[in-house]
């Protein structure tokens, strides 16, 4: 068990008997009345996302989830494929379980967050940006560039995603994974 003051990025909550992690939290004290909590949490299995208030103080069960280094091997008909990096053990998770697929490659570190109790695998997340080969994108016009504009491009794994117009064939990039966004070019 724990209470509002515990709360953080990240800590997995057992609400509505279902498994949830907290993405967003903000305490608030209003000038009148009690304090509370609202949060932003993510179901693990569903991966909606829903907003929540708790009234300050008020008790909630915590779930034991530990989070384990994989590498991500290949993708066959039972799903995804990824190897413990201290364990040698092969695991396959189904693609509901893998949210950010079509940008993950072959022997990319990913980690799964497992349940302590029963060992089940939750869910997998990237590092918080990628680096992948862009392989094929149109080619930039001269003098578009008046405003920050975008073009799509595809990446090494069959991803599209948008990136500026300076951004050519062959050149290897930076990607923030929550939102597929561009962050810069990699040398």
């Amino acid at each position: 068990m724990a209470s509002t003051a515990d709360f953080r990025n990240g800590l997995v909550l057992n609400y509505n008997n279902e498994l949830h992690v907290i993405t967003e939290f903000q305490h608030v004290k209003p000038g009148k009345g009690p304090a509370f909590v609202r949060t932003k949490m993510r179901n693990i299995k569903t991966g909606r996302t829903i907003d929540n208030t708790f009234n300050a103080g008020v008790k909630v069960e915590t779930a034991r989830v530990e989070q384990r280094p994989h590498q991500f091997l290949f993708k066959d008909d039972y799903g995804y494929n990824f190897m413990d990096n201290s364990t040698f053990e092969q695991i396959v998770l189904q693609e509901a379980l893998v949210p950010f697929a079509d940008i993950m490659k072959e022997g990319q570190e990913v980690t799964i967050l497992m349940h302590a109790e029963t060992e089940q695998p939750l869910t997998a997340e990237l590092p918080t940006t990628v680096d992948l080969v862009v392989t094929y994108t149109e080619p930039g016009l001269r003098g578009d560039t008046a405003t920050n504009t975008l073009k799509p491009a595809t990446v090494e794994t069959g991803a599209r995603i948008q990136v500026p117009l300076f951004v050519d064939v062959d050149t290897k990039i930076r990607i923030k994974t929550s939102d597929y966004s561009y962050v810069e070019r990699v040398k």
